[in-house]
């Protein structure tokens, strides 16, 4: 029996939502900020929070980045609805549903963790605290965990500019709704670049 198209498309917006808020809820009541453990010398689970967009990065107001990632899964969720009702191909339409899915996981964190999370700094966080959260509404912080260290090394003193600073290849934080996003955009770009492709032109078609 084949599966209907849309019902990839659920599957995968609630099982990366319901795993990225399990890890991140679990990570606020069990560590503080800055907190880390090794699982293997390349791996470790270091708990950090962000303001801003993937990996950390952050360049705007966060109350806007806020808005802003409201207003885009609002189109997101729109356009994944239409393309299951037209029946593009599974596999685009699960790229798309996993950048749903890792807006909105983090998008839940900017709304709702600065009002059920008290702070994480020095302490573990306590989920629905008696006291409040430690900010409002939309002020959330992103919750990050996931830290690859690959090469975790120092630059020798003979090269120029960076000789005897610390290096670190791969040094972004992020957690599995980042991932989600990513993996979506580069299976999109890999393997579904003339679909996106007739995505993007079919409004000027239509105009």
């Amino acid at each position: 029996m084949k599966l209907p198209k849309g019902f990839w498309a659920i599957a995968v917006v609630l099982l990366v939502l319901i795993a990225d808020q399990a890890l991140k809820i679990w990570v606020k009541t069990n560590m503080y900020l800055g907190q880390s453990f090794e699982i293997t010398s390349w791996f470790k689970i270091y708990f950090t929070e962000n303001n801003g967009m993937a990996f950390g990065i952050e360049v705007i107001g966060k109350l806007f980045l806020s808005i802003f990632r409201i207003i885009a899964s609002c189109v997101l969720i729109y356009y994944l609805y239409q393309i299951v009702k037209r029946k593009l191909s599974t596999g685009y339409i699960v790229c798309i549903a996993l950048i749903f899915a890792g807006a909105v996981g983090n998008i839940i964190d900017c709304i709702f963790y600065g009002v059920i999370f008290d702070s994480s700094y020095g302490q573990v966080a306590t989920l629905f605290p008696p006291g409040g959260g430690y900010s409002t509404w939309l002020h959330g912080k992103v919750v990050d965990m996931f830290y690859f260290p690959i090469i975790d090394t120092t630059w020798p003193k003979w090269v120029p500019f960076w000789g005897g600073n610390d290096f670190v290849f791969f040094s972004p934080i992020f957690n599995l709704a980042d991932s989600a996003i990513s993996v979506g955009v580069a299976i999109l770009f890999l393997f579904y670049r003339k679909t996106l492709a007739k995505e993007l032109e079919s409004p000027k078609k239509d105009a």
